[in-house]
């Protein structure tokens, strides 16, 4: 592997979103609260030192739903990217955070056995990649598989990556 796809196999992104509300308050009160808290979960997930994981966070966006019933209201959404991650790239490391992901969105409300597709829901956590790793499973794509067609996806993460000091594609 060359030193830059190994650099890369480092960072992994995770989108946020939300539309209804949680215990917390609104979808953006929802955002703002869950933002350290992913933080903490990667940190234990990837068995690393808070230092060692640097976050870089795009703004809040407000975003129309894409998909599902009509007249959901409009989305919240965030990017995290988080770069530092020595974890090994294997699928089932991959699959141990999206489960991890997916607690932290039942904390917030979430029912996944109770939702419509691309319904509206208190809090969507979705990993969109770990380095250029590929990997098809039942339960995760990645990189996620409709990634480019989501612009309310692509504009937090053009925006995390820019506030990135050390990004590099």
């Amino acid at each position: 592997m060359s030193a830059s796809l190994a650099d890369q196999a480092h960072c992994l992104a995770i989108a946020l979103g939300a539309n209804l509300p949680s215990a917390v308050g609104t979808p953006r009160q929802t955002l703002i609260t869950v933002r350290p808290q992913v933080e903490q979960l990667v940190i234990a997930w990837a068995r690393s030192a808070a230092g060692e994981l640097r976050c870089s966070w795009s703004p809040l966006f407000e975003t129309v739903p894409v998909g599902g019933p009509s007249g959901q209201p409009l989305y919240c959404n965030a990017v995290v990217l988080i770069k530092g991650v020595q974890r090994p790239v294997v699928e089932a490391a991959a699959l141990e955070l999206l489960m991890e992901l997916h607690q932290l969105e039942r904390r917030f409300g979430r029912d996944r056995g109770q939702e419509l597709p691309w319904g509206p829901r208190s809090l969507d956590l979705d990993l969109l990649f770990w380095g250029e790793w590929r990997l098809e499973h039942p339960r995760l794509v990645l990189p996620h598989p409709r990634l480019h067609l989501r612009q309310f996806v692509l504009e937090p993460l053009l925006a995390a990556m820019q506030r990135s000091v050390d990004w590099r594609p």
